[in-house]
C-alpha cells in the first residue's frame, strides 16, 4: 500500500505565484503605456504647461490645441468642440468651431482677425455656432481685407450644406451686421465657403503651402457628416468629427501621427442615476449617432496611430477610468485625452508631448499683423494705411428723433477730460503705420517681404 508521503513525493513541485505582466511592453521607470517617443519636443520650454506666446514652433513641428472639447451640456471648463492645429510653416487651421471656443482661442494669443481657415465636420450646432460670434466681431476688429474662409460638406439638398448654413447665419445676423456697418468693416463680412461633396471618398479640400487636407463621409444619422486628415511635412493629424465607427475611417486615417475621435462612454445606467434619463433614450441615441469608448479603442487598433486621442467628451472624474478601460480593451498604444480645455500636444517625427495650457482669465484682443488690416504688401511708401469707410452710417439706420434723445456728453464728462465727440470719420481716414507699429512693438522689417 502506498503511503501518503510517497504520493506527495511523486507529485510535481508547486508553481510559485504568477508574476504580473505589462501588456504594453514598457521599460523600467517609463510607466505602463508611454513609448520612448513620449517626450518633450525641442520647442517645449515648460514641460508641465504651455504658456501662450512663450514658444516658437519648430520648422518641422505641429502643435494641436483642444480649444473646445465638450458636446452638451456646456461646462465652465469645456467649450464646444474645436481643435486648433498650428504648423511650423506658420499656417493655422481650426477643425470645428463650437460655442465658447473663441474665448479660449483669444487666450491662446491668436488675434481676432487672424482666426480663419475653419473646417467643419458637420452642422450640429455644437460644432459651428461660434462662427456667428466671430464673423461680425472679427470684421470690426480689423479683418478688412480677407474673407472668413470656411470649408465643410454639402448636404442632400443645397440648404442642408455648409453654404446653406452660412447663408442662414447671415440672415440671422442681419441686424447685427447692418448695425456694425456704421463702423469700418471693409470686406470683413465676406465668407468664402469651400463646400465639398460629402459623398467624396478621400477627396482633397485643401492643398496649399505644402499642406493637404482630405475628407471622407461618416455615418452620423444624417447625410452630410465628414472626417478630415491633414498631412504636412511627413506629419499627419486626423479628426473624425462625430459618427459611428466605420471602415472608411479605418482606411483613410491609417498610420496617422495623431488620431483624434469623439468619445461617448457606454454608461446609460450612470446617466439614469445622474440625470434621470431613461436608459433606452441614452442607448438609442449613442447607438445611432456617435462612437462609443469600446469602438474608439477598436478604431485606434485599426488605424494604428503613433497616438490615439479622444475629445468631445464630458470630462467627469467618475467616467474617466471606465472610458480608459474600455478603450484599452482593444488599444495598447499611446492614448491621451483631448480634454478638458485647453490641452496642447506638440508633435515632431520622433517625439510627442502632452500638456495643459496655462491661460489668463481674460486675454482681450491681440494686435493682428498689419497686413491683415491694410493688405499685403503694406503701403510703406506712403507710411499711411487707409481705414475703410462705414457703408451704412448711423444717419441711414436711425431716426433723428432717437439721437435727439441722447444726453449731451458735456453733462457727464468732467470739463478737464471732455473731448469733442467723433461721430463721422474723415474721408479718407488714415493711420500712421510706422507709429502704430512702434507703439505695439512690432518690427515692420520682419513683416515686409
Amino acid at each position: 500500500m502506498e503511503t501518503g508521503d510517497n504520493t506527495a513525493a511523486s507529485a510535481p513541485a508547486q508553481a510559485g505565484p504568477a508574476m504580473p505582466e505589462n501588456p504594453y511592453g514598457g521599460t523600467p521607470g517609463s510607466g505602463l503605456s508611454f513609448p520612448p517617443y513620449y517626450r518633450p519636443t525641442p520647442s517645449v520650454r515648460s514641460r508641465l504647461n504651455y504658456f501662450p506666446g512663450s514658444e516658437t514652433l519648430g520648422p518641422d513641428e505641429m502643435r494641436i490645441s483642444f480649444v473646445g472639447s465638450c458636446p452638451f451640456p456646456p461646462r465652465r471648463e469645456q467649450a464646444g468642440t474645436c481643435i486648433m492645429v498650428e504648423l511650423g510653416n506658420g499656417d493655422r487651421f481650426f477643425f470645428d468651431f463650437g460655442p465658447g471656443c473663441v474665448k479660449n482661442i483669444l487666450a491662446m494669443g491668436v488675434p481676432v482677425p487672424e482666426i480663419n481657415d475653419i473646417f467643419l465636420t458637420h452642422l450640429h450646432v455644437d460644432h459651428y455656432h461660434d462662427l456667428s460670434y466671430l464673423l461680425p466681431f472679427s470684421a470690426w476688429a480689423g479683418r478688412w481685407k480677407q474673407p472668413l474662409r470656411v470649408t465643410g460638406p454639402s448636404g442632400r439638398t443645397p440648404e442642408l450644406g455648409t453654404k446653406g448654413m452660412v447663408a442662414g447665419m447671415k440672415q440671422m445676423l442681419k441686424w447685427h451686421l447692418e448695425a456694425f456697418d456704421s463702423c469700418p468693416i471693409g470686406d470683413g463680412y465676406e465668407v468664402e465657403v469651400n463646400e465639398f461633396d460629402w459623398k467624396d471618398e478621400n477627396g482633397i479640400c485643401y492643398d496649399n503651402n505644402g499642406v493637404t487636407i482630405r475628407h471622407w463621409r461618416r455615418s452620423h444619422t444624417k447625410d452630410g457628416a465628414s472626417a478630415y486628415r491633414l498631412d504636412w511635412n511627413g506629419l499627419s493629424f486626423v479628426w473624425t468629427g462625430d459618427g459611428r465607427p466605420d471602415e472608411l475611417t479605418a482606411k483613410y486615417a491609417a498610420g496617422a501621427d495623431i488620431f483624434v475621435t469623439e468619445c461617448q462612454p457606454d454608461l446609460a445606467r450612470l446617466n439614469l442615476y445622474k440625470y434621470g434619463l431613461p436608459e433606452f433614450l441614452y442607448n438609442y441615441t449613442i447607438d445611432i449617432h456617435p462612437t462609443t469608448d469600446y469602438a474608439d479603442g477598436y478604431l485606434m487598433k485599426q488605424v494604428n496611430p503613433r497616438c490615439g486621442m479622444v475629445t468631445h467628451i464630458a470630462f467627469d472624474n467618475d467616467t474617466l477610468n471606465e472610458t480608459s478601460a474600455d478603450i484599452r480593451a482593444h488599444w495598447d498604444g499611446l492614448f491621451l485625452y483631448g480634454a478638458p480645455d485647453v490641452v496642447v500636444v506638440n508633435v515632431t517625427s520622433d517625439a510627442i508631448w502632452h500638456r495643459e495650457a496655462a491661460l489668463p482669465g481674460f486675454a482681450g484682443q491681440s494686435m493682428p499683423k498689419p497686413t491683415i488690416l491694410f493688405g499685403d504688401p503694406l503701403p510703406i511708401a506712403t507710411g499711411k494705411g487707409v481705414v475703410p469707410q462705414p457703408k451704412l452710417p448711423r444717419e441711414q439706420q436711425q431716426e433723428q428723433l432717437t439721437r435727439d434723445l441722447e444726453i449731451d456728453p458735456k453733462k457727464y464728462y468732467p470739463p478737464d477730460v471732455y473731448r469733442e465727440q467723433l461721430t463721422k470719420l474723415p474721408d479718407p481716414q488714415e493711420v500712421d503705420l510706422i507709429e502704430m507699429a512702434k507703439i505695439m512693438g512690432i518690427d515692420l522689417s520682419k513683416i515686409i517681404k
